[in-house]
């Protein structure tokens, strides 16, 4: 894949309750990030990190929404705010930015500066839905609720800095979903967004699955979002994570699917941008998960293992 890819770091941890998260963009670039990303064939920049108070300084409940619990709201909102200009003023510029978490909530900014002026297909690449809402969070933690924001449901709907009207339920697929709540399994089989399980995985493929979704997020968009959760991979591959889930994809499967995401995006101008998030150093082994996570992210733009 050739063309520039600007690197922007997002190291906030608001959106989950362990620390350690927002350390993620430094672990991922001592893991040799920009190297990847030159041996793929792009020219890789680096934006440096958005400014993020630390979450000890804050008031987790200041600013509760209307119904329900999210915690650290008003401080969400800041930085996502922030990212989505730094995204959008990426992609107007003919880049292709790749944002590093941070928790998941930072998908909110990258998904709404992906979005702008333009309909956006997304593929969720995730252990968890990641579709709760305030009222229906049993946390009140944010990382659990992006898409939902993003799609504008439950308070989320009064909140225009959280929703990206260029994306619509139809053109949302997940991939490797194994863990959700009660009530979110229902608003996932209620939506018109596509769910592929690890069953769906184990029972195919995962390149069938991966090219699938890919199809999902392509028809009649713009472009597409890809979002990369590290605890989609099982844990014994990735350890480094807040919210490790048992029998996740494999490390080939891993980079296989990448690969997919740049031979169907890649190639033809359709990746217009992606997020490496959860990645945790503090619960890491030897900055493996982060290693891991620079080499999905280059696999992405276009490297190959052979």
């Amino acid at each position: 894949m050739d063309g520039a890819v600007r690197v922007i770091g997002a190291p906030m941890d608001y959106g989950t309750n362990r620390r350690g998260v927002d350390m993620g963009p430094s672990a991922i670039r001592y893991a040799g990030l920009a190297d990847g990303l030159a041996e793929a064939g792009t020219t890789p920049t680096d934006d440096g990190d958005l400014v993020v108070a630390r979450a000890e300084e804050r008031d987790p409940d200041a600013s509760p929404p209307s119904e329900g619990e999210a915690k650290f709201l008003a401080e969400i909102e800041d930085v996502c705010t922030r990212l989505e200009e730094r995204v959008a003023e990426t992609i107007a510029e003919g880049v292709t930015p790749l944002v590093l978490g941070g928790d998941h909530s930072i998908a909110i900014g990258t998904v709404g500066g992906a979005a702008r002026e333009a309909d956006l297909g997304v593929v969720w690449f995730d252990a968890h839905g990641d579709f709760n809402t305030p009222e229906t969070s049993p946390s009140g933690n944010v990382h659990g609720m992006p898409l939902a924001a993003i799609l504008g449901r439950g308070a989320f709907a009064e909140m225009s800095w959280a929703q990206a009207p260029g994306v619509r339920d139809e053109s949302v697929a997940y991939v490797g979903l194994r863990s959700l709540d009660d009530r979110e399994r229902v608003a996932i089989r209620d939506s018109e967004m596509t769910a592929y399980t690890m069953s769906d995985i184990d029972e195919r493929g995962v390149n069938a699955v991966v090219e699938d979704a890919l199809e999902v997020a392509a028809a009649g968009t713009d472009g597409v979002h890809v979002s990369l959760d590290l605890d989609w991979l099982d844990p014994k591959t990735a350890p480094g994570v807040g919210t490790p889930v048992r029998g996740g994809v494999s490390y080939r499967e891993a980079h296989s699917a990448l690969e997919s995401v740049s031979e169907r995006l890649g190639d033809s101008g359709l990746l217009r941008s992606m997020d490496v998030v959860e990645v945790n150093p503090i619960l890491d082994e030897a900055n493996e998960t982060a290693t891991l996570a620079t080499e999905l992210a280059a696999s992405a733009f276009g490297r190959r293992i052979i």
